[in-house]
């Protein structure tokens, strides 16, 4: 089955790990290293079973290939996963083990925080390897990513609406946010500066207060954020909330937001969403915002650069609408095809030996 699932999805290498004394167990999957050595993050989840770890994993890693290629980082593809409750089993030695076994990998994947992990759980990895990122500034880290991450979905919401709606400014518009962690939030912030009318909800009744009095938005129940009647629909939470039940209760002309695997069914969404003329912004490249951000860590991070690279995502989004349009097809398959594109460039040029080629990234130091 593992076999199966490696060559089916494209995978280089998959290692599992495991410490006995501390109940360790996790999954860390190498998709592509053409472009760099494999990057993403470190997701810490109670998964049901180990398959569904696994499963998890090789989904994620794969779409970090894309978010790196489509942003133009000399990264590849890489995630891993602990099999645990973040709220109970989270400690120090269970870092600090899990960092050992991403130094015993050699430098071809690099670990960051993710869903139920932290930048404190990174600098206790940091303490037993080099290979990671999103660790704090006393480690010579840029603190948190999720600054931006909203920041380029912002961006991409700007390029959403300036290419399906003809607007050059999101004033007056309606947009739909779910999820308020912390891209979420920092993501109201922007929206409720143009002067958006906003509607949002979370799984946190706490924070939705808390947001709703600061930037006097509306929040409605959780299950009724697909039938607001809005310009835009932002997931900003877990992935596959565009399925089949959502699909005929989109009130939308886009789908744009910072949340991982929005298409339950890649295939059969995307186009589902093109046949309502409902605009779809590829998750991987309008929330490389995060990635683009740890990845400047590896160069010694420069704020004023990392957030000068983000920039870019406007652009690409809009390179991305215009070949969908021009070849008829829906746009995360115009996206997939630019960064697959660029991968097949770089891999041709590593077709010859080169004794003392550059070091891109790390400086291997």
């Amino acid at each position: 089955m593992i076999f199966e699932e490696i060559i089916n999805r494209g995978h280089e290498q998959i290692s599992y790990f495991h410490d006995p004394t501390l109940e360790l167990k996790g999954i860390v999957a190498i998709h592509n290293t053409v472009l760099g050595p494999a990057l993403g993050g470190c997701r810490m989840w109670n998964y049901k079973s180990e398959k569904d770890a696994l499963i998890d994993v090789l989904r994620l890693s794969k779409g970090m290939t894309y978010k790196a290629a489509i942003a133009g980082l000399n990264l590849g593809g890489g995630k891993a996963v602990i099999i645990g409750d973040p709220k109970k089993e989270k400690s120090e030695e269970l870092f600090r083990s899990f960092g050992r076994f991403i130094e015993g990998l050699g430098g071809r994947y690099i670990t960051a925080e993710d869903v139920g992990t932290s930048i404190k759980d990174m600098d206790y990895v940091r303490m037993e390897t080099k290979y990671v990122t999103g660790i704090s500034k006393s480690f010579g880290g840029s603190g948190d990513p999720s600054l931006l991450t909203a920041f380029g979905t912002y961006l991409g919401i700007k390029a959403s609406v300036k290419h399906q709606l003809k607007k050059n400014s999101l004033k007056g518009l309606s947009i739909s946010v779910q999820g308020l962690g912390s891209v979420g939030m920092e993501l109201i912030k922007y929206l409720a500066n143009d002067e958006m009318k906003i509607f949002a909800c979370d799984i946190d009744s706490q924070t939705e207060k808390i947001v709703e009095d600061k930037y006097q938005i509306s929040i409605v129940p959780s299950d009724k954020i697909y039938d607001q009647d809005v310009d835009i629909y932002a997931p900003c939470a877990l992935g596959a909330t565009i399925n089949d039940k959502t699909i005929p209760r989109l009130k939308c002309s886009i789908v744009a937001g910072a949340a991982n695997n929005v298409l339950q069914n890649p295939k059969k969404h995307s186009k589902a969403l093109m046949d309502k003329n409902i605009l779809y912004a590829p998750d991987y490249a309008i929330n490389a915002g995060g990635l683009i951000n740890v990845y400047n860590e590896l160069e010694g991070y420069n704020r004023d650069r990392a957030f000068s690279q983000a920039e870019a995502i406007y652009d690409i989004l809009m390179d991305i609408f215009n070949k969908s349009e021009k070849e008829g097809v829906p746009t995360n398959v115009a996206s997939d095809l630019k960064a697959e594109e660029r991968i097949h460039k770089i891999a041709s040029l590593k077709s010859f030996y080169l004794p003392n080629r550059r070091k891109i990234i790390l400086n291997e130091r």
